[in-house]
């Protein structure tokens, strides 16, 4: 794995969106950045011939990357910016360049101008398969002159004061995602934002289910729980300040209402080995869909 964070663009809204967050990430982290754009390979029998326009592309994707890392040299001129040309099935492209980065950003619901990148359209494939972590990030609310150089590095979640926000999993907690929820609060000086949804038994296992008394247990229960996972990680990050929330209900509702005005959202993917294949969660696939902050998709074993 090299010590880079990775971002692949388009030239759509979310794309410059993902670049600028990207290379904030970077400085945060002391990493060089590497932004990289993916053309699919032109089909055998297409190739026999010239193929109207395809020079042009190359000649745009090339410009693009090249404006890209120049617009960052020059609002953060002590950061280390490399860029690359990639071929082959995006998707595909996308998870092995994963594999080889500490993590990918990518703009979500990218849809993109030109024919062979649409970053949106591939970024939930890429989080189902990538073993590494990967950021989706939308496009804030751009300035009137979406074409000015530095429009991409825009991003209202990154303002100063906005929390970390991780979805837990006190059943299964996994270090990878607690760490890396932690760290991300740590580097910017950031609250964390514990969040972990439950449901009360189904009434005939219980006492009745208007009944205030059972119900105080099971949330002094619940909360008890979630202090018990988060203790030894507060011992480990002195600094960070942590706000545990524990909450009756369905969890991407409850991560929806938490999220808002949030710099980042951290949630956990495990990964399957099994015949169906590579999957999101239910959790994390609503996460991607409804929330407007980052969102950081973590894998596990």
């Amino acid at each position: 794995m090299s010590r880079t964070v990775t971002v692949g663009i388009d030239d759509s809204p979310e794309s410059r969106a993902a670049a600028g967050w990207a290379a904030r990430e970077a400085l945060l982290r002391g990493l060089p950045l590497k932004i990289v754009h993916v053309q699919e390979p032109t089909p055998r029998y297409m190739a026999r011939g010239p193929l109207p326009g395809l020079d042009g592309y190359r000649h745009r994707a090339q410009r693009l990357t090249r404006e890209t890392a120049e617009s960052i040299r020059r609002r953060h001129p002590g950061i280390e910016v490399n860029t690359g040309m990639l071929t082959g099935t995006v998707a595909d492209v996308l998870c092995e360049a994963a594999g080889f980065t500490e993590l990918l950003v990518l703009g979500s619901r990218g849809l993109g101008r030109f024919g062979a990148f649409t970053v949106g359209a591939v970024s939930p494939g890429v989080v189902a398969c990538a073993e590494r972590p990967v950021v989706l990030v939308r496009a804030g609310n751009p300035p009137a002159d979406e074409d000015a150089a530095d429009s991409w590095d825009l991003s209202s979640s990154e303002a100063p004061g906005r929390p970390v926000v991780l979805g837990l999993d006190i059943d299964r907690p996994d270090e990878t995602v607690l760490e890396f929820a932690f760290d991300a609060a740590a580097r910017r000086k950031a609250a964390l934002r514990a969040v972990h949804a439950w449901s009360e038994p189904p009434p005939s296992f219980s006492r009745r289910a208007d009944d205030a008394e059972f119900h105080g247990t099971l949330e002094r229960g619940q909360a008890s729980l979630l202090s018990k996972v988060l203790r030894p990680w507060r011992q480990r990050f002195p600094d960070v300040d942590v706000i545990e929330v524990s909450r009756c209900g369905r969890a991407p509702r409850i991560l929806a209402d938490d999220c808002r005005g949030a710099a980042l959202l951290v949630v956990g993917r495990r990964i399957r080995t099994g015949g169906f294949g590579p999957r999101i969660g239910p959790v994390t696939q609503s996460a991607l869909h409804h929330i407007s902050a980052p969102v950081a998709v973590v894998a596990h074993g």
